[in-house]
């Protein structure tokens, strides 16, 4: 039996749930019930909502000017600006408190669950979808995507052919496969007539290997300056020493704002780290030498911010030895402990994904679409939403709202669409 839907979305994560959502919700905002049917490839719907904020889930972020909340994305913020005018921040802030969700606010501006529970995001998406009469279907990949030569308002107008070799026909779809790294969307982007922004990966962390951070893996400094001069890019931020090297913000930051230029670099490049952010060192080393002369410079760190294990570390590097009193420090091994905590180079050997998550620089551009509505200005009917799209934001939350504000835009005029077609 010929399987026809009103919407399919190709794509069970954040952007394509909220796509099929909107257009149920706004459809039965006029006592419509579309036909809608979400296709996910893998075994399970959202898991990228499931490991988000190492599985709190970081919903969005607390900046609820559109302006502003655009400057967050290292590409796609021009676009971006109306499409949070019309759904920003306090939009989906809202959505979710009427869907029995409240959400909180972090001291770094990121908003999760009050639950602290990844799951609480899955259940409203999940509850909200079943409650809709949506349809998901998972092991589903689509093998194909072909729009169909009609005119007819009441003919489908795609064929979507899944791998198995089963058709099924939409009069709109959705493409919300993620980022294009994957390949998969890309494919069927391409195959609507899309050209696409070579992808490259963005937010990742940087590999490491030196002996001053050598099993001081949890160590963190906040906030700290980095740099890149080959890249010339420069963040501040709080920086994690890991088991391979450096992350958190200051460096997924840089890592976001980058991504081309160090994707040409093939992830090989020299970083500084002022671990004092900014912070002339000379005062503090005086008065030390002037009322605590007789004290071992490596006995503590005289800076809040730098845990002892690093302060030593970074003493040693200096080539000051474990006898070595502030009174008798000489001018020499002082600059050089100065250069160590404020011009530290470490040579960055190749990156990874920020735990489980990723995020591509590339894809869909979004001068293909119409950026009120999502649609593709190439093939009438379809609609692309979050990070197929050339659109990515640092790390905070931002990513999820891309997917929020582009999937209710491409919800609500498909679900506008389709009651014009039936009245």
């Amino acid at each position: 039996m010929t399987q026809h839907y009103d919407l399919i979305v190709i794509g069970g994560g954040a952007a394509g749930f909220y796509a099929a959502i909107t257009c149920a919700e706004q459809s039965a905002l006029y006592g419509a019930t579309p036909r809608v049917l979400i296709l996910e490839k893998s075994s399970r719907v959202l898991d990228k909502v499931r490991i988000s904020g190492g599985g709190r889930c970081n919903v969005t972020h607390h900046c609820f000017e559109p302006r502003r909340m655009a400057t967050n994305y290292p590409r796609g913020n021009k676009a971006l600006i109306g499409p949070l005018h019309r759904f920003g921040v306090a939009e989906t802030v809202a959505w979710f408190a009427e869907h029995g969700l409240e959400l909180k606010t972090e001291a770094d501006g990121r908003m999760f669950p009050t639950t602290d529970s990844s799951q609480s995001v899955i259940d409203v998406l999940r509850g909200t979808a079943d409650a809709a009469g949506i349809k998901v279907r998972t092991r589903a990949a689509v093998r194909s995507l072909a729009a169909l030569n009609t005119s007819e308002t009441t003919t489908p107008r795609f064929e979507v052919t899944l791998k198995g070799g089963e058709s099924l026909y939409a009069h709109f779809v959705v493409l919300a496969t993620g980022g294009a790294r994957a390949g998969a969307g890309s494919e069927l982007a391409r195959q609507l007539g899309h050209r696409l922004i070579e992808p490259v990966p963005s937010l990742f962390t940087f590999h490491v290997d030196d002996w001053r951070i050598r099993d001081l893996q949890g160590l963190a400094v906040d906030p700290v300056s980095v740099r890149i001069d080959d890249a010339d890019l420069e963040n501040e931020g709080p920086l994690l020493i890991t088991h391979r090297g450096f992350s958190a913000p200051a460096i997924l930051k840089l890592s976001a704002w980058g991504a081309r230029k160090l994707h040409a670099l093939d992830y090989t490049f020299t970083l500084s780290v002022d671990w004092l952010h900014g912070a002339d060192p000379t005062a503090t080393f005086a008065a030390l030498r002037a009322t605590a002369g007789t004290r071992h410079v490596h006995t503590r760190s005289p800076f809040d911010a730098i845990p002892k294990r690093l302060w030593q570390r970074l003493v040693a590097a200096a080539r000051i030895d474990e006898e070595q009193t502030w009174a008798t420090l000489q001018a020499g091994p002082r600059d050089a402990l100065i250069a160590q905590l404020t011009n530290a180079t470490f040579n960055v050997t190749g990156k990874s994904t920020h735990k489980d998550e990723f995020v591509t620089a590339g894809g869909v551009p979004t001068d293909d679409l119409d950026m009120r509505t999502m649609e593709s200005r190439i093939c009438e009917g379809a609609y692309i939403t979050g990070e197929l799209l050339d659109i990515d934001g640092v790390t905070g939350g931002f990513n999820f709202q891309n997917a929020w504000t582009t999937g209710h835009l491409a919800g609500t005029a498909i679900a506008h669409s389709l009651l014009e077609h039936a009245g």
